[in-house]
This record gives structure tokens, C-alpha cells and sequence, in this order.
């Protein structure tokens, strides 16, 4: 028995598509493991000591904070607008369904620009309000953009979206019966919204506010331009400034721990599920038409929404522009390296992301890997990654410089954004019967044949909508970009911000608004897409 018992035992073994799948796993959380590795071993030295007793609480918990003031402001914006978008009728509401994803177009460092100009007491708001009220700019109180409110303002007004998005999705795909049990049972427009819809959504919500929050702690660009002293900041600084990337690595291992809290605390509410539809017969309920004065102040809320997050600052941005007459010819070259990157690097991410997802499709083991270690790239902020690299590049002798530096660079990008591009897959693949597979499974087809003739051909209808996603984030990385980039090789998103820190706002407004422009095109049609997805979903 005991022969019997010791030559049946076999160890698992790794088939090739594991073994590609641990080979993407491990390029894609390289750069975040060196980054944690010399943050846990590195010596700080005086320099640390010198952080930790004057900076450091400042640094974390002004970065908690501009969480929390981001997260409250993200779920105001986000889920009244998508319960109203997604089932009530009024004035406008075609338009906003897909308007108020265009502020992922803009990344949040070029709102701070447009907002800090808008907003300055020699700006035209305050400006219009000193001519209206005849008084003086010391005679009233006005927000401060230079601020941590002023900050969070800014980041939920560039990633609202991201919860709108997975709250639409959600209230869209509530089951027509529930809604009837609540409504026959009496509940009111408030308490259906509040006790039966809100809760069914919540796990989603929280999948979208946990990618904006994470963006938020991992946002340099904003932060650095306002004056707020985030822990991105700290690590730049420690790196740039002081030249001390050991601290910087130290200060990179607090970031990660928080952006690890924040993917935590959303797996926690995805487990929770809420209410699922499982049978044909749980159609979405339609759409109920508000009356005339509520049908107005919805469609106004969900203007205001759009106008702060999108229209009065991208507007400004034109109007300096336009006003300044700055010529075009010294924009190109940037304009073509940022196409550059943001193709190479999409690209990059998109073979990794459709790695990890057929991996996923094989075995325990690379599923677990491959989502692993997409999440921690996902979740580890660009800085924390170029440091990373940096590291690396110092282990192998290779020089920040020339080539070398842009396939760096490159690889960084694709480490940050696999993920990102792997949930348009993992969609694709889970609207898939399973079926497919056990047909030709059942006709002799082997594990190869399958990958080629059913496994890919499915993954290729969430193809568009990951690309899309991929060039758009990449387009508007700036951390990573400032500290890998060989010399003379400006991004659109390094000259804005550079313009931006020598105080040439009008200087800057040209690169920011073709970052603008560059992403509005593929976020129109994500945003399109979704919306017919959504009425076909409604009509079968």
C-alpha cells in the first residue's frame, strides 16, 4: 500500500503556458520587488533619521487625508449621477451617460494647472466676483486650491469616473424583481435608492473608488504643483533633491502599504457580493421617468458635475492658450515621443495582460501568480516602480541613457497598467459559455489548439475596450516618465509639468491640452461602446 501510495504521488508540474505566465508574472512585479527590497534592507543612514522625526507623519497622514476628502468627494459625483444616469429618465440624460466619463481624458495634474490659474484671486473667477460685488480680495473668503481640499477637489474631478463607471454597471444590472418587491411593499424613490439599490451595488462602488483612490496616493503631478507634501512627493524629493534613494525606497514601502490597504479593503467588499441575477425571468428594470421640476435638477447636478470636472478647466486651458498665441513647432517632438511610449508601451502591457488572462484560464497556480502579480504592479504607484528600475539599472550597470532607458521605461509602464488591461479581458472571457471550451475539449482538441481557436478569439472581443484603456493611462504618466526618461527626450505630460513648476502657466496649457486631446478620442469611444453595450443588455 505504501509503494502504491508513493507512486501515485507526483508533484505538480508546470506546463508551458504556466511556465509563460511566471515568466510575465515575475517581469511585471520586478520592478516593485526591488523597490521593496531596498526600502526593507536599505540603510537610511541620517538622512532617514532625519525624515522620520520631522517629516514623516506629515507625509502619511497628509496623504490619508487627501484619501479620505477624495473618496467622500469621488462617491458624491459618482453615485447620484450614475443612479440617475442608469434608471430615470430626464432632460439630457443620453448625453450625460457617456459626457461624464470624459474627465479620464485629462489627467489630474493638468486640472490642478487649469483650476490654480481659474481659480487665483487674479483669475476669472475671483475676478468677476470682485467686479459683480464691488469688494476687495480681502474682504471675502475664497477656497485655496493650494491645499490638501483643494488637492482631493482636483483628483475626484479627474477620477470620478472610474466609480461611475462601476455604478452604473451595477444599478444597470439590478434584478427587476427586487425593485418590484420594494415598490409593492411601499418603499418610496429614497429609501429604494438607499436600502435595496445602494447595498446591491456596493462591492462594485468600492471596485471603482479603490482604482481612483489608489491613483490618488499615487499621484505626483497634482501634489507637487499645488504644494502638498505627499508621501510621492517625499519620495521624489528624496530621490531628486537629496539624492538619497534609499530613503526614497524606505518612503516607497509606506505607499505600497497603503495602496495594498486600499486593493485589501476592496477585495473585502467584492467578497461580500451583493445581488445577482440568475435566471432570464430578473430582467433590468426600465428606466422611470421624473417629473419636470426633478427631471431639471437632475440634469443640472449632473451639469455642475461636468462643468467642474471637465468643461470650466479644460475651457480655461484654451482660452490662455488661444489668448497667448504660443506657436506649435516646439510641441511636435514631444507630441511623437508620447505617441511613442504610450503605442510601445501599450503594447507591452496588452501581451502581458492577454498572458495572465489565458494563464489564469489553465490552472490554480497561474491564475494566483498572474493576478498577483498584476495586481501589486497595479497597486504600486509609477514612482515606486521607476525606483525600482532605477535600481535595477544600477545592479546591471546600464545607465539612465539612450535606449536602455526607454525600454526601462517602457517595461514600467507595462508593469503599472497589466492590470488595467486585463480586466477588459477577464470580461470578455467571462461572457464566454463555458461551453466553447468543452466542446472542443470533448473533440480532441489539445490544450494548444484550444488556446488558439477558442481562447484567443474570445479574448480579442475585449481587446478594443483594453487597449483603449492602456494608451490613455500611459499617455498621462508622468512620475515614472520624469525619473527614467534619457535627456532630451520630453514627454507631452514632462514639458507640461515643467512649463507648470517654472510658473509659464500659458506655456504649459499647449502640451496639457493635447495630453487632453490625445486621450479624449479613445475615452469618447470606450464611453460610446459601454453605452450600446448597456442597450443591448436592455433590449435582450
Amino acid at each position: 500500500m505504501q509503494a502504491i501510495r508513493a507512486s501515485s504521488f507526483h508533484p505538480p508540474r508546470l506546463n508551458p503556458v504556466a511556465l509563460i505566465t511566471l515568466a510575465a508574472a515575475c517581469l511585471i512585479g520586478a520592478p516593485v520587488a526591488f523597490a521593496l527590497f531596498t526600502g526593507v534592507i536599505g540603510g537610511g543612514g541620517d538622512a532617514w533619521t532625519h525624515i522620520v522625526s520631522t517629516q514623516l507623519l506629515g507625509y502619511t497622514m497628509t496623504t490619508l487625508a487627501v484619501i479620505a476628502l477624495t473618496a467622500a468627494l469621488i462617491l458624491l459625483f459618482a453615485v447620484p449621477t450614475a443612479w440617475f444616469v442608469s434608471l430615470n429618465e430626464f432632460p439630457g440624460r443620453g448625453f450625460f451617460e457617456w459626457a461624464l466619463i470624459l474627465p479620464l481624458a485629462a489627467p489630474g495634474y493638468v486640472l490642478a494647472y487649469a483650476w490654480a490659474d481659474a481659480a487665483d484671486v487674479a483669475g476669472p473667477i475671483q475676478s468677476a466676483l470682485r467686479d459683480m460685488t464691488g469688494l476687495s480680495a480681502r474682504d471675502y473668503w475664497f477656497p485655496n486650491v493650494y491645499s490638501v481640499p483643494g488637492l482631493s477637489f482636483v483628483m475626484a474631478s479627474a477620477l470620478f469616473p472610474y466609480a461611475y463607471l462601476t455604478a452604473r454597471a451595477a444599478f444597470s444590472n439590478l434584478s427587476l424583481c427586487t425593485m418590484e418587491a420594494a415598490r409593492s411593499l411601499g418603499a418610496s424613490p429614497r429609501r429604494l435608492f438607499l436600502q435595496v439599490a445602494l447595498p446591491a451595488a456596493r462591492p462594485a462602488i468600492f471596485a471603482g473608488l479603490a482604482l481612483a483612490l489608489m491613483e490618488t496616493a499615487a499621484d505626483y503631478g497634482a501634489a507637487s504643483y499645488l504644494g502638498v507634501q505627499t508621501l510621492s512627493v517625499g519620495i521624489f524629493r528624496a530621490w531628486h533633491s537629496f539624492s538619497e534613494p534609499a530613503v526614497a525606497a524606505r518612503l516607497a514601502v509606506l505607499l505600497i502599504l497603503i495602496a495594498f490597504g486600499l486593493q485589501f479593503i476592496e477585495r473585502i467588499a467584492r467578497g461580500r457580493g451583493g445581488i445577482q441575477q440568475t435566471a432570464t425571468r430578473w430582467r433590468t428594470p426600465r428606466r422611470q421617468k421624473l417629473g419636470a421640476l426633478s427631471g431639471w435638477a437632475v440634469a443640472i447636478g449632473c451639469s455642475l458635475v461636468l462643468l467642474l470636472s471637465f468643461v470650466i478647466p479644460v475651457t480655461r486651458l484654451i482660452w490662455v492658450s488661444a489668448e497667448t498665441g504660443l506657436g506649435q513647432g516646439q510641441i511636435v517632438r514631444p507630441f511623437l515621443n508620447s505617441l511613442t511610449l504610450a503605442l510601445a508601451g501599450s503594447a507591452a502591457a496588452f501581451v502581458l495582460a492577454l498572458t495572465i488572462t489565458i494563464g489564469a484560464r489553465q490552472n490554480r497556480f497561474s491564475q494566483f501568480v498572474g493576478r498577483f502579480a498584476a495586481g501589486a504592479g497595479y497597486a504600486a504607484p509609477g514612482i515606486v516602480l521607476a525606483l525600482g528600475a532605477l535600481f535595477i539599472l544600477s545592479w546591471t550597470g546600464f545607465s539612465v541613457a539612450g535606449p536602455a532607458a526607454l525600454i526601462f521605461l517602457v517595461w514600467i509602464y507595462a508593469s503599472r497598467f497589466t492590470a488595467a488591461g486585463a480586466e477588459p479581458l477577464n470580461a470578455a472571457f467571462s461572457r464566454a459559455p463555458a461551453s466553447l471550451g468543452n466542446a472542443a475539449r470533448s473533440l480532441g482538441a489539445s490544450r494548444f489548439q484550444r488556446l488558439v481557436r477558442v481562447d484567443l478569439p474570445v479574448a480579442m472581443s475585449g481587446a478594443s475596450a483594453a487597449a483603449i484603456i492602456l494608451f490613455v493611462e500611459m499617455l498621462k504618466e508622468l512620475p515614472a516618465t520624469l525619473m527614467l526618461r534619457p535627456f532630451n527626450w520630453d514627454t507631452l505630460a514632462v514639458q507640461a509639468f515643467a512649463y507648470a513648476s517654472d510658473e509659464r502657466l500659458a506655456a504649459a496649457t499647449l502640451p496639457s491640452l493635447l495630453i487632453t486631446a490625445a486621450g479624449l478620442g479613445p475615452v469618447v469611444l470606450l464611453s460610446l461602446q459601454l453605452t450600446r453595450a448597456g442597450q443591448s443588455r436592455a433590449a435582450g
